[in-house]
């Protein structure tokens, strides 16, 4: 009987239950009766791991779910290092994840998201042996409990309506210093008031007050 392995696969042939070899992409002929056939994916993967109870080094609690690119570089230790190699790897995301949450306050970690993930190397060597080569970690989702979440939200519009505040300050000092100018300029010049009230004069619709003591 024949096989074929695609570019991306590696087929492991066991013959009476030893391994007899790794069969590379092509076609191959085996023995059907005495002869058992495991086919390894090679090509990259995603592990989702979902939200993960997680305390800080403060004593809060929040959850995170992170995603791990994988990919399986030994299809020979992937089969055999464990019953099931993926669970393993999951299970280090969450023991590095739960690691790199507890070494830092809640604020530390809002602030910079990827120390939420801690070590990705720390994860690469715990799946070593399993012919596992992790590329990458990363924090998806960040969810804080109702009560932080609302003070949390209390804290950035006080900052906000403080900063509206302060350009209402600065636009308002702004304002003062053009009419203090203004009017040091007037002061220093009248015949630029009488000017100006010939150009308002000339506008449609325009109303002039004079004071009778410009006339004394």
């Amino acid at each position: 009987m024949y096989t074929t392995v695609m570019e991306w696969q590696r087929t492991l042939l066991y013959r009476d239950g030893t391994l007899e070899r790794v069969l590379e992409p092509g076609r191959h002929r085996y023995d059907a009766k005495r002869c058992t056939l495991i086919e390894v994916d090679m090509r990259p993967r995603l592990l989702y791991v979902t939200g993960q109870e997680l305390l800080t080094r403060d004593g809060l609690a929040l959850r995170a779910s992170y995603t791990a690119q994988w990919q399986v570089t030994d299809p020979v230790a992937f089969t055999t290092g464990a019953q099931n190699a993926e669970t393993v790897l999951y299970a280090a995301v969450q023991d590095a994840a739960r690691g790199a949450v507890a070494a830092h306050t809640l604020d530390e970690l809002i602030a910079d998201r990827v120390l939420l993930t801690g070590d990705p190397g720390e994860i690469g060597t715990a799946v070593a042996s399993l012919g596992i080569r992790v590329a990458g970690v990363r924090a998806r989702d960040l969810m804080l409990p109702g009560e932080l979440r609302k003070a949390a939200l209390e804290t950035v519009l006080a900052k906000e309506r403080g900063r509206a505040e302060l350009e209402k300050a600065r636009a308002e000092a702004t304002a003062l210093r053009s009419l203090a100018n203004t009017a040091r300029l007037l002061e220093q010049h009248p015949a630029l008031l009488r000017l100006r009230t010939l150009q308002v004069a000339t506008v449609p619709g325009a109303q002039i007050v004079l004071d009778p003591r410009d006339n004394a």
